[in-house]
C-alpha cells in the first residue's frame, strides 16, 4: 500500500493501518468459536429451507470466490442453493461459459435479471461524467437488491456471498463509497443523465435493514468459516466444474477491466492491485517480494487497451475526445452530491 490511499497511516514499528486492521479480522475468523460456527449455520440454512425448492441464495458471477462458494455449498454442505446472477451488459464470453458449466456441473437452478441496457448505460454515462471514483456502485448496489428481492420472494432466510477477508479484506474507504447508498445514485443521475430511473434495480439502508429485522433474512460469508486459499479454489474449479481462469482480477466483466486497469490508475492514481496484494500478503498466499514483482507489471498491454477502450467507449456511446475530457476533468467527492447520510448516522449512534 502507498499513500494513494490518503488516510494511510503507520506505527511506530513502520506498519501500515491496513495490516493492523487485517490482524484483528484475522484473529477473529480463525479462532476455533468462529470456525465452530458454520455447522450451527449449514443446519439452521438447512432446517429453514425444509419442503422449500431451494435453501438458500447465491450470486454468482463467474468469478473464484462465487463459483467455490456454490461448489461447496452444494459438494461440501449439500445445500440447495438458487443461483442468482446480475446481467449488466458487460458478462465476458468466458465468464458466460463459466457459468453455465458451474451450473450444469453442480445441477443447480439458475435466476438471471437482465437489466435493461439503455437505463444502465445512462446511469453508467452519468457517474462517469461526474467524476466520482465508485462508478462500480452501480451494479454492486443492483446486485444485493436482487439477492434480497429474490431471497424475499422465495421465502428463503440466508444469502450466501462469495466476499471473504482472506482475499478482499483490504480496500481503502476512499476507493469506494457505501454500497447501499441509493440517494447519491438518484442524485448523480438526476444532474448528469438524460433520462429517469425506472427500471433499475436498488436496495437502500433502511430496505436493507427492513430485509433483515422485518423479513428475517441473513447475509452469510460462508468463506469466512473455513480456511480461504484462492489458488487452492480455482484448482478445484477447473479440475470439478472445467472453470477456465482470467488474465486479471474480476475479468468476467469487460467495464470492470476496462475500470480498473484504466480509469481508475489514469484519473484517479489508484491501482487496486496494491489492495488485493496486500491481502493475499497478511493471509500467507503471496510473498511481499512476489507481489512487489506482480505490481511492476503493466496493467494494459498497448494493444488490448486499445481495443478494449474502443469497445467500451463505442458501447457506452462517448465519443474519443469527449471521454478524453471526462478523464481530464478532476476527481470528485460522492459527498459533493446529495447522498444518504442514514448509513453514517447508525454508525455514530451504535458504533457500527
Amino acid at each position: 500500500m502507498d499513500t494513494s490511499d490518503p488516510h494511510i497511516t503507520f506505527d511506530e514499528q513502520g506498519v501500515c493501518n491496513h495490516c493492523r486492521d487485517y490482524e484483528k479480522k484475522w484473529k477473529k475468523i480463525t479462532s476455533e468459536s468462529h470456525r465452530r460456527g458454520l455447522e450451527k449455520i449449514i443446519e439452521r440454512i438447512k432446517e429453514e429451507g425444509r419442503n422449500k425448492e431451494h435453501d438458500c441464495v447465491i450470486g454468482v458471477s463467474g468469478g473464484v470466490d462465487s463459483s467455490y462458494l456454490a461448489y461447496l455449498a452444494v459438494k461440501k454442505f449439500g445445500l440447495r442453493p438458487l443461483a442468482v446472477h446480475l446481467d449488466n451488459g458487460w458478462n465476458s464470453e468466458l465468464a458466460v461459459k463459466n457459468i453455465e458449466n458451474l451450473i450444469k456441473k453442480l445441477g443447480i437452478d439458475l435466476y438471471t435479471y437482465v437489466i435493461d441496457w439503455e437505463e444502465f448505460k445512462d446511469l453508467q454515462r452519468s457517474f462517469i461524467k461526474a467524476s466520482v471514483v465508485d462508478i462500480e456502485l452501480l451494479t454492486d448496489n443492483a446486485i444485493v437488491a436482487i439477492l434480497y428481492q429474490m431471497a424475499s420472494k422465495e421465502r428463503l432466510k440466508f444469502i450466501l456471498t462469495g466476499g471473504n477477508i482472506a482475499t478482499e479484506a483490504i480496500m481503502p474507504l476512499a476507493w469506494n463509497h457505501r454500497k447501499s447508498d441509493v440517494k447519491n445514485i438518484r442524485s448523480i443521475q438526476k444532474i448528469f443523465g438524460t433520462q429517469p430511473i425506472k427500471t433499475f434495480p436498488s436496495v437502500s439502508t433502511i430496505q436493507i435493514i427492513f430485509y433483515e429485522l422485518i423479513k428475517r433474512i441473513k447475509a452469510v460469508r460462508i468463506l469466512n468459516y473455513l480456511p480461504y486459499e484462492k489458488k487452492e479454489a480455482m484448482r478445484v474449479l477447473e479440475e470439478e466444474l472445467h472453470w477456465r481462469p482470467y488474465q486479471s482480477k474480476h475479468g468476467e466483466s469487460l467495464f470492470t477491466k476496462f475500470y480498473q486497469n484504466y480509469i481508475l490508475p489514469t484519473k484517479f492514481g489508484i491501482d487496486k492491485r496494491r489492495a488485493h496484494l496486500s491481502t493475499l500478503i497478511c493471509s500467507h498466499q503471496m510473498t511481499r517480494e512476489d507481489a512487489l514483482r506482480e505490481i511492476q507489471k503493466e496493467l494494459y498491454s498497448p494493444q488490448a487497451l486499445a481495443e478494449d477502450k474502443e469497445y467500451v467507449l463505442k458501447k457506452m456511446g462517448f465519443t474519443a475526445p469527449e471521454f478524453e475530457q471526462i478523464m481530464k476533468t478532476p476527481p470528485r467527492s460522492h459527498f459533493d452530491y446529495p447522498y444518504d447520510r442514514l448509513r453514517i448516522f447508525i454508525k455514530s449512534v451504535f458504533k457500527i
